[in-house]
């Protein structure tokens, strides 16, 4: 069965009446891109011109010393910066997987399960996304007290868990999936776990894949677990170790901007590959569309 198409928002083939919408868009795109051009030469110029006036955009004598010092360079305890990178991609790899596979659960069983409370729980759900992180803070930290999950691994972990914004995606793309397709497959002997693997999950791979990008954005860009939650310096991420950057391991602002630039750089390149590969699928799931 092929995936859900939404309405192919991108066009498949060109066409002269697309010139005057290229015409426009062309030129901001163009500038669009300029900060993500500007990241990339940063992250190669030389310390005197990183703190060259006036500011140049172009690096005139790339180097690589940036990044070889960020990658020898350990904090006050030691750690070094490969030991925060490697948390990092672990936590980020499991939140993810384990995200798409509960929103995609979750919302099969909220579609297209009849239970008791089930209307209640997915308002529960979209209560939950009035709430911004610094609202729900507190609680969350006694909450993570209480659960003994204060300085462990599994910090980096559950609490990204809850998701409630790809539930709702998955939960509203499954909606449009006819009942008749599920229950002919019924009638054909599939089980629910058949039915799930073999029909839900290719006809909402667009919702997935924006799942995946959101959560991948979250937890990769977070510092808030390292902060508040972890104590023990190796099991904080990269995300933390970006932001002492300036002042922590390099010991000074100035000495500090060549490694603040290199570590932006590598921050920054997953979150522009993974949407590359996924934005199509995104364009599909903000189109909302239903089954052709």
């Amino acid at each position: 069965m092929s995936a859900f198409q939404g309405t192919r928002m991108n066009p498949s083939k060109f066409h002269k009446s697309q010139l005057k919408f290229l015409a426009f868009l062309i030129p901001l795109a163009i500038f669009m891109a300029l900060p993500i051009v500007y990241i990339f030469f940063h992250a190669f110029k030389p310390i005197d011109e990183l703190f060259a006036y006036p500011p140049r955009f172009f690096v005139d004598n790339p180097t690589l010393q940036n990044f070889v010092d960020l990658f020898t360079k350990t904090n006050d305890t030691g750690v070094p910066m490969s030991r925060f990178l490697f948390n990092s991609v672990v936590v980020t790899l499991i939140v993810v997987v384990l995200t798409v596979i509960i929103s995609t659960m979750a919302g099969y069983a909220l579609s297209k399960k009849n239970f008791k409370m089930k209307k209640a729980i997915f308002e529960i759900n979209t209560l939950a996304l009035m709430f911004v992180p610094a609202a729900v803070m507190i609680p969350r930290y006694l909450l993570i007290d209480e659960l003994g999950l204060i300085n462990t691994f599994l910090v980096h972990i559950l609490p990204l868990l809850a998701m409630p914004i790809g539930l709702f995606l998955v939960k509203q793309f499954i909606d449009q999936i006819p009942d008749e397709l599920l229950e002919a497959a019924r009638l054909d002997g599939a089980s629910d776990f058949q039915i799930f693997v073999r029909i839900i999950i290719p006809l909402v791979k667009p919702a997935i894949a924006t799942i995946a990008i959101l959560s991948f954005q979250l937890v990769w860009n977070s510092v808030e677990s390292s902060s508040l939650y972890v104590n023990d310096e190796g099991l904080k991420t990269f995300s933390f170790y970006m932001s002492t950057l300036t002042s922590t391991v390099a010991g000074n602002n100035v000495a500090g901007q060549g490694l603040a630039a290199a570590a932006s750089l590598i921050m920054f390149v997953p979150n522009l590959i993974i949407f590359i590969i996924l934005q199509s699928q995104v364009m599909n799931t903000m189109a909302h569309s239903g089954i052709k």
